[in-house]
């Protein structure tokens, strides 16, 4: 299996398989994201236990670049400090980036060794109309974690 396939296989199992899509009992932080170009929705909602995201969930609706980011995502930062979080978000954005090149440690003999499941959604990189796809539940999840700075 190529590597192109592989990861066409980890976004399709998030698609249709989501993590961490039930509302949580409780919330310390909740935010609402929307892509009024194609639709695309995400609800992010945090709990927080010292300074770690001890619970998390990701509700929406969408196409599957939208929806498997936010599965996949819900996943990267459960048992992160909010500080280990903002710096994901950084990485991923990064790596979405088409007009930029960061260096983000990516090993290309080591697939998903730096940002796990998130490295599959590298490819949409080829396709920039999709890019708002698969930043949105990130986009989402930064405002919700200024909810919690601002309480």
């Amino acid at each position: 299996m190529s590597l192109e396939e592989l990861y066409r296989e980890v976004i399709l199992d998030h698609y249709r398989n989501p993590r961490h899509r039930k509302p949580l009992d409780r919330a310390d932080a909740h935010a609402e994201g929307v892509n009024p170009l194609c639709g695309d929705e995400v609800t992010v909602e945090l709990a927080v236990t010292d300074g770690r995201i001890s619970d998390v969930a990701a509700i929406g609706q969408g196409c599957s670049i939208s929806q498997s980011s936010a599965s996949m995502m819900t996943d990267a930062i459960l048992g992160k400090t909010v500080e280990e979080v903002r710096d994901l978000i950084q990485r991923f954005k990064a790596m979405m980036d088409i007009d930029h090149e960061a260096d983000l440690g990516l090993d290309p003999d080591r697939p998903g060794a730096v940002l796990g499941d998130l490295e599959a959604l590298q490819g949409v990189r080829r396709y920039p109309v999709r890019i708002k796809c698969a930043n949105l539940p990130w986009t989402t999840l930064a405002q919700a974690l200024d909810q919690l700075s601002a309480s």
